[in-house]
């Protein structure tokens, strides 16, 4: 199937795709005309991408799972190694989501005192 039939059967867009491809996550031949071709076995791999990617984990992530893809993700137990992955995503978001919080929290006092300042003068 040409990158555009793919992109609908996935909810996708072909810019993602490629994307995808250039990542290693997925593969495509070239037909005579240049065009892409994908074999059937992508749609749930792009599905699978789409829905790890949505919850959270980065395409790097992806790379160790990418045996894994190509079925029901959500259907089978995760390995340790899937697990490990996602821990550490998880963890690199907290992180990053403390360090947001604390530069909002910077930042709501400073305005909270330079409205003091301007509303004494």
């Amino acid at each position: 199937m040409r990158i555009g039939e793919l992109a609908r059967r996935t909810g996708s867009t072909a810019r993602a795709l490629r994307h995808y491809e250039q990542a290693g996550l997925i593969d495509s031949e070239r037909a005579a005309n240049g065009y892409r071709e994908y074999r059937d076995s992508a749609v749930p791999r792009v599905r699978n991408i789409r829905a790890l990617v949505a919850a959270g984990l980065t395409m790097e992530d992806l790379r160790p799972m990418l045996t894994c893809l190509d079925g029901d993700v959500l259907a089978r137990p995760p390995s340790e190694r899937v697990l490990g992955i996602v821990r550490e995503r998880l963890a690199a978001l907290e992180r990053r989501i403390a360090a947001q919080t604390e530069a909002r929290d910077r930042l709501l006092v400073a305005l909270t005192a330079a409205e003091r300042l301007g509303s004494n003068g």
